[in-house]
């Protein structure tokens, strides 16, 4: 797969996780008291947003990553881990466009 490629895939995840990330954010807004739920409800509703708050938080992170490949692109460190300077998989790549780490480092 060439750089060009690998770099639109990396694009299209930056548009998917923003599409998320404003889903989650949505999601998230705060459970207002209501008299109209009950009390299960709400203990319900207030788990869901807690769950939703840290997909958001993994959202926002994975985003940060996907900009900061992008930034690498072009450049001799682009698919090298930061850490071994080995050339990561284009498997991992494909999976984890954000990922920075081989396999082995990233334990």
């Amino acid at each position: 797969m060439e750089k060009d490629q690998i770099k639109q895939r990396i694009v299209d995840e930056i548009e998917k996780t923003t599409t998320l990330i404003a889903e989650y954010r949505e999601m998230s807004a705060p459970v207002v008291p209501d008299d109209a739920i009950g009390r299960i409800s709400r203990m319900d509703a207030i788990n869901n947003k807690s769950v939703t708050e840290a997909s958001l938080r993994q959202a926002e992170s994975k985003f940060n990553g996907l900009k900061r490949v992008l930034s690498m692109c072009g450049t001799p460190d682009f698919g090298r881990c930061i850490k071994c300077k080995v050339e990561i998989p284009l498997g991992r790549i494909l999976f984890r466009p954000e990922s920075l780490h081989c396999v082995n480092c990233a334990r």
